[in-house]
């Protein structure tokens, strides 16, 4: 019982340390470019994601997951050991649906533009 609650602050003080030295660095590193003259806008210059492109990479990260799981329990009942037959086929699928959703994505932008 003392276990599981020491691991578990443990995980949650790593997270938020991690977090926290993010966010002041990064405050650290802008206040230092105002002081230069430079505009800070320049972390500002990435692209930014849409809502939907996100849901459309778990969906699709999703639905590859559940086929996995799927083509896992057929190799399981054609004799392939259950732990290599699941584990393989959900990071295989997960993957090709992670990729589907990239090239969807590119279109997506191509068409925008």
């Amino acid at each position: 019982m003392a276990d599981t609650i020491l691991v578990t602050l443990i995980i949650f003080s790593c997270i938020f340390g991690v977090v926290y030295i993010f966010l002041t660095t990064r405050n650290k590193e802008r206040l230092a470019l105002i002081e230069n003259g430079a505009d800070a806008k320049l972390f500002n210059s990435g692209k930014k994601y849409s809502f939907g492109q996100f849901i459309l990479n778990l969906a699709l990260l999703a639905i590859g997951v559940g086929v996995g799981v799927l083509i896992g329990a057929l190799l399981n009942n054609l004799g392939v050991e259950e732990g290599i037959a699941f584990s393989s086929s959900i990071f295989i699928f997960g993957g090709i649906g992670l990729m589907s959703s990239f090239f969807m994505n590119r279109k997506l932008e191509k068409e925008e533009k």
